[in-house]
């Protein structure tokens, strides 16, 4: 169904060239600051059709040896619960979740950083947990002098009242769970420390998004711009390489805004500025080489874009952002010649509860339904009932089409279905219907006697990277367990029901 339109394998070489030039470019160590996601970047995968989700820590790992890690977290997005939205996971548990990704590539861990650091609980019951399970951990404090004021920013009242990290490696990762996560603030930290202490030291930025080498109005790099929409990222021209080269490249607001600053700052601690000309000049992106097919990563964008304004109409209706935020990610789409019905699995959901409205009115008063598509590209429904959710009901159509099974046949045994149900409301006192999970688990018990069973589980994995849609918000649970299941879900910004505390 998706073709593909990116080369890893190309993108792996380059990069890695062009590191291991940077790295013996000049002296001291390196501090390469890792723009986007460092592991299972779901995000480039979307959008680079063919892009492997691990290759930047893949490219790494080839660099064990020369390599650590830190990860920075902003206090405030502990504070907030910010959530991966890939993981549905909040950046405390997801930096968590990356010291034992990179530990499963065999790479240091250094430490995690508390940028911006608060005297909070919920930052203090973070900090606790990471040293008393072994993770070295530091609090650097907002950047006095910060962004103007050079003379203070490069002292010990600025980046000296930030304890050093102590590393040992000449390739110094830093990274973190998402954007604004204060990583460059950390390098240049370090650049100043390493300095003070009588050693060279380095800066360099590893990017992804935006691509520097295609237009500016490229559907990839407005899909960078919905992906960021919160924090107000604007793709521009880099007005100081095309000052300095006469060449176009794309960059962001907050790159090109920084780098006077960056410059500054660079040619104070260390007396050079490396001969950085420009934003685009202090990153290593090769990204833009590895398209081999334009028109189907065009089309991969177009489809984020419109998957992020679905999703950023259910964070508005949780409250999680703005109005602005809201518009601007409905601009983006419509920048790009999209609507929400341009997600293919949107109108089948909703013209089938609306069918079923006006077949039985009363009946179906509530009805909630998911379609989901499969790889061949055809869709299938599930609706809400008394025995189980929308969602492990499209689930369960989408195993009996796959596996060739009639769609009128039962495969889960009643007995099994109604003991689960009569367990949820005697047992655990939850009268909600089964969810993904319990189907699922369904399944696998009546496998025992029924060979329809074991040949519908046998095409579980054939819906990762499957697309669905929701006439309603999920629950955490369920929005979690689909996602385990590899299906990219989106969902109409309309709640199950009135009642605010079950929400």
């Amino acid at each position: 169904m998706n073709r593909t339109g990116f080369s890893a394998e190309k993108y792996i070489d380059e990069q890695s060239k062009y590191i291991l030039e940077r790295i013996k470019s000049g002296e001291g160590r390196l501090y390469l600051e890792f723009g986007g996601k460092l592991v299972q970047d779901k995000h480039a995968m979307r959008v680079l059709p063919g892009f492997d989700e691990n290759a930047k820590i893949k490219l790494l790992q080839k660099m064990k040896d020369k390599a650590e890690i830190i990860i920075c977290i902003y206090a405030g997005d502990i504070i907030a619960n910010k959530t991966r939205q890939d993981f549905g996971i909040t950046y405390d548990l997801e930096v968590m979740r990356l010291i034992d990704m990179f530990r499963s590539y065999d790479l240091e861990i250094n430490s995690v950083v508390v940028t911006r650091y608060e005297d909070a609980q919920p930052v203090n019951t973070f900090i606790n947990k990471l040293e008393r399970r072994g993770i070295r951990t530091y609090k650097h404090r907002f950047t006095k002098g910060y962004p103007t004021d050079v003379d203070t920013i490069v002292s010990d009242e600025g980046y000296g009242a930030n304890p050093y990290i102590e590393v040992t490696k000449p390739l110094i990762v830093v990274t973190g769970p998402g954007g604004g996560s204060g990583k460059l603030a950390t390098s240049l930290s370090q650049v100043y420390h390493e300095y003070k202490r009588g050693n060279k030291a380095r800066y360099a930025k590893f990017e992804t998004f935006p691509i520097w080498s295609i237009p500016l109005k490229h559907p990839v790099n407005i899909a960078y711009e919905a992906a960021t929409a919160d924090l107000k990222d604007v793709n521009m021209i880099d007005p100081f390489h095309l000052d300095a080269y006469n060449e176009v490249a794309v960059n962001y607001n907050r790159d090109v805004d920084a780098f006077p600053v960056l410059k500054r700052i660079l040619r104070k601690i260390t007396g050079s500025d490396d001969g950085y000309m420009s934003p685009t000049d202090m990153g290593v992106n090769r990204a833009g080489f590895a398209i081999v097919d334009d028109e189907a990563c065009c089309e991969a964008a177009k489809q984020e874009i419109v998957r992020r304004y679905l999703i950023a109409e259910c964070s508005y209706k949780k409250g999680k952002i703005d109005d602005s935020t809201l518009e601007r990610m409905k601009l983006l789409m419509e920048e790009v010649g999209c609507t929400r019905y341009s997600r293919p699995v949107v109108k089948p959901a909703e013209d089938y509860a609306e069918l079923k409205k006006q077949e039985d009115p009363d009946r179906f008063e509530n009805i909630i339904v998911t379609a989901l598509e499969l790889p061949d590209g055809s869709i299938v429904t599930g609706r809400n009932s008394y025995g189980m959710v929308s969602t492990a009901a499209v689930v369960l159509n989408a195993l009996k089409k796959l596996a060739g099974i009639d769609d009128k046949m039962l495969i889960i045994s009643k007995q099994i279905l109604d003991s689960l149900i009569e367990t949820k409301e005697n047992v655990f006192r939850d009268d909600k219907a089964l969810d993904v999970e319990e189907v699922i688990m369904a399944l696998t018990l009546t496998k025992i006697t029924n060979p329809n069973a074991e040949l519908a589980l046998a095409e579980i994995p054939k819906l990762r990277g499957c697309i669905a849609h929701c006439t309603a918000i999920l629950s955490d649970k369920d929005e979690q367990a689909i996602k385990s299941l590899g299906i990219d879900i989106t969902s109409n910004p309309e709640y199950v029901g009135d009642n605010l505390y079950s929400e």
